[in-house]
């Protein structure tokens, strides 16, 4: 079974999503037979390297609301990201362009790490403050996580991956995705958004059910008599 995630990295419930679907995943009994890949969502493909406006004032200025009720937002999603084990810090958060980032995970995923990459990107982004859209930045991340430094500096100053990514994206619209995270399971099922891990866990067992043929239940007392290839019962 295959789960395709879209998602940006400097989508705070992305990563609060990615915490729920591990759990959930954690708990699916088939878990060993899913195949989980990451898909490119650019939530502002025309966002500078580095916002320079902290986060209150970036949240209060795109949805038109006072600082207060962008720190209330805030305070929200911090408390969502506690419960799930996660420590944000919107305080020191350095967002910016994301295109760079979603091709480095293109290349983690050619080298088999794409998860690790996935995970090192969310948390530089909003626990450890980092310049997330910086290709140094993201030459040194990828290194954490596995990557060779090299090849990944390499692969960001060239265009590699750059057709992937906007593939993905035109994808994303095709199957009316228009906000992030959003799972898509078997390429059946959809699921919107940072949802419980219940609800996560549900669509995954309804998808690996209608996709697998019924099991019979058998019923009945005993052994009754019947014929089959090598005769009958008398």
């Amino acid at each position: 079974m295959k789960v395709e995630i879209w998602s940006d990295v400097v989508c705070p419930w992305c990563y609060i999503g990615k915490r729920r679907f591990e759990v959930a995943l954690a708990r699916f009994e088939h878990r060993d037979e899913v195949e989980v890949a990451w898909r490119a969502f650019e939530l502002d493909p025309r966002a500078p390297v580095t916002r320079e406006k902290d986060y209150v004032r970036h949240l209060a200025s795109k949805y038109r609301i006072s600082d207060a009720e962008a720190q209330a937002m805030i305070d929200r999603m911090t408390a969502a990201a506690a419960a799930e084990g996660l420590a944000f810090r919107f305080e020191i958060g350095r967002p910016g362009n994301t295109f760079d980032a979603h091709r480095l995970t293109h290349l983690a995923a050619d080298r088999g790490i794409e998860d690790a990459v996935v995970e090192r990107l969310f948390a530089a982004t909003f626990v450890e403050g980092e310049p997330i859209g910086d290709r140094d930045t993201l030459v040194r991340l990828g290194a954490k996580a596995g990557l060779d430094a090299e090849e990944a500096r390499s692969v960001l100053e060239s265009d590699t991956y750059s057709e992937a990514v906007r593939a993905e994206a035109a994808r994303a619209t095709a199957l009316g995705i228009s906000g992030v995270p959003f799972f898509v399971v078997d390429r059946t099922y959809g699921v919107s958004g940072a949802q419980t891990t219940d609800a996560l866990l549900a669509t995954l067992e309804r998808a690996w059910a209608e996709s697998r043929p019924p099991t019979l239940q058998m019923t009945g007392v005993g052994n009754a008599p019947g014929c089959d290839d090598e005769g009958c019962a008398v």
